[in-house]
């Protein structure tokens, strides 16, 4: 089996070789390209310690990458982590959420990743017709939205956050989550786990009237107990930046820097260490991914400590959900995973087209969503206000349109005006 990833000196790519690899899928090789190709030689040297019996192997073209890949992951941050961090810096500035997956920080990443990703796209309908693109790429709904829309290939996307949520529900009701159904629906970073079912009961009525418990699902205290008791949902944890945006502005301004910059200085640190030609690399690279992890969502929230490893991480996490899917298209098994595919029907509220985050069963034919139904009232308004956002996004960073991008930016529900999309537009970096 030959995998390709796109992106493949991000700093991510040695944490999914070495979980790929380390899995009980017969990989031959992982090929890596970048449009970085002074940094490619040095992730690739990294990966290769992670990867086994396979080979790892650099390439200098998108196309010698791509040709004859089963599967393809995109994970790229076009402009680096260093226009991530002057975007979010732009927002924060104005008094907006800056976090590089929603908001005007989230909308200069789509406008950026997309027409690269099309390209990509493209690549692969010619040189692997057959293989599937796992997008890891933010915003993951909006970029699979033009994808899809755009292309032929077959594209789903991929993210962590519903697993490691699945987990934390189970974990807080003292049961384990492989026995357990979970009942996901919304977008990607804009989902609710409405139902978590054991042996076909409900479960998380055991969590409403108790506080301590359902506050545990969170690493960090995001949302308050007795709204979630009220919602009756459990909101993925990026919900929090539509349902708090002022705490989260407030506790970002007071961190003194957003999560964006405080990533590209342990980045800096990483490949300052991998380049200086002494010590283990690989103690240096998981001492990185355990500060990384330890610091996520912290200043946003107000944490006064980096957060714990999340719980059972051997069962969660940016590898594992990767290795789960491969697993079950290539062995046509039938696993149910929470994906980002076409709705065709599944949320009534939506189109047809739109890609949504659900679970799925995937077996060799790909990801068939189960069926959601109609959205709660209590959190339709903002699930529809999200996609047409999503929907105008994915067009304007396609058309390039200036007015189209202006009225994009504006319909974020983070967005206060028409004015204030006008002045974003000139200050953040589109590509």
């Amino acid at each position: 089996m030959k995998l390709a990833v796109i992106g493949g000196a991000s700093v991510r790519t040695p944490l999914l070789v070495r979980g790929l690899c380390g899995s009980d899928l017969a990989i031959d090789e992982v090929a890596l390209y970048d449009s970085d190709q002074e940094r490619l030689p040095v992730i690739a040297a990294l990966a290769r310690e992670y990867a086994g019996a396979a080979a790892v192997n650099p390439h200098a073209s998108l196309a010698g990458a791509v040709d004859g890949a089963d599967f393809v992951f995109t994970s790229i941050r076009a402009g680096g982590i260093e226009a991530r961090a002057r975007d979010e810096a732009a927002a924060l500035a104005r008094g907006l959420v800056g976090q590089e997956t929603v908001g005007p920080a989230g909308f200069a990443m789509a406008m950026r990743n997309i027409p690269p990703l099309l390209a990509c796209a493209r690549e692969v309908e010619r040189r692997a017709p057959q293989a599937w693109v796992l997008n890891f790429s933010n915003p993951v709904g909006i970029v699979t939205q033009a994808l899809r829309n755009e292309t032929a290939a077959r594209v789903i996307g991929i993210c962590d956050t519903p697993t490691e949520l699945f987990a934390r529900a189970a974990h807080a009701l003292g049961l384990p989550a492989e026995e357990c159904d979970f009942d996901y629906f919304g977008l990607n970073h804009l989902g609710w786990l409405r139902e978590v079912r054991h042996r076909g009961l409900g479960q998380l009525h055991k969590l409403w009237a108790d506080p301590a418990r359902l506050a545990s699902v969170y690493r960090h205290p995001l949302f308050e107990t007795d709204a979630l008791a009220r919602l009756r949902l459990l909101p993925s944890e990026y919900v929090f930046y539509y349902d708090r945006p002022a705490v989260a502005v407030a506790n970002m301004r007071r961190a003194g820097s957003s999560r964006g910059e405080v990533i590209r200085r342990l980045n800096a640190d990483l490949f300052d260490t991998l380049a200086d030609g002494r010590g283990p690399k690989r103690q240096a690279y998981e001492d990185y991914l355990a500060r990384r992890d330890g610091g996520y969502m912290q200043s946003e929230s107000g944490g006064a400590a980096p957060a714990p490893t999340p719980l059972a991480a051997g069962a969660t996490g940016y590898d594992r959900i990767a290795v789960d899917l491969v697993r079950a298209v290539h062995r046509n098994d039938g696993t149910v995973l929470p994906l980002s595919v076409s709705n065709r029907g599944n949320i009534p509220d939506l189109e047809d087209d739109d890609v949504v985050e659900v679970t799925c069963r995937v077996d060799a034919n790909g990801p068939r969503p189960l069926h959601v139904g109609r959205a709660p009232e209590s959190v339709r308004g903002l699930l529809l206000r999200v996609k047409e956002y999503e929907r105008l996004t994915a067009r304007a960073a396609i058309s390039r349109d200036p007015v189209a991008v202006r009225k994009a930016l504006a319909s974020n529900p983070l967005v206060p005006s028409p004015e204030a999309a006008r002045d974003l537009v000139a200050v953040l970096e589109l590509g």
